[in-house]
């Protein structure tokens, strides 16, 4: 990295960038160091569900991150992901200044 780019002339390219843009910079972010950005949230994994002892009754454990508002072109962000990395995603979007539900 050349010596003469600041943190502040980072942060001002970042935010800059599209969603769209965004979400493949962390990709490539997480790819690279081999980290994730989704929150671990253990406190809802060992929360059992209210439903648990009926039978036939299963608990979701994938969930649709749905962009919905983006200007004309909301969509999925990621499918068939946990709870957890739905939740992280949709906090980051939601930081950035984007609108998103989990489904």
């Amino acid at each position: 990295m050349a010596a003469n780019i600041s943190k502040e002339d980072v942060i001002e390219y970042i935010s800059s960038m599209t969603v769209l843009e965004l979400s493949d910079f962390v990709k490539a972010l997480e790819d690279k160091f081999g980290v994730s950005a989704a929150v671990p949230m253990a406190m809802a994994a060992a929360a059992p569900s209210a439903q648990a002892g009926e039978e036939g009754a299963a608990e979701k454990t994938e969930f649709d991150v749905v962009l919905t508002a983006v200007g004309d072109v909301p969509g999925n962000v990621k499918e068939g992901i946990s709870k957890e990395e739905a939740e992280g995603i949709k906090g980051q979007l939601e930081g950035a200044g984007a609108t998103a539900e989990i489904k």
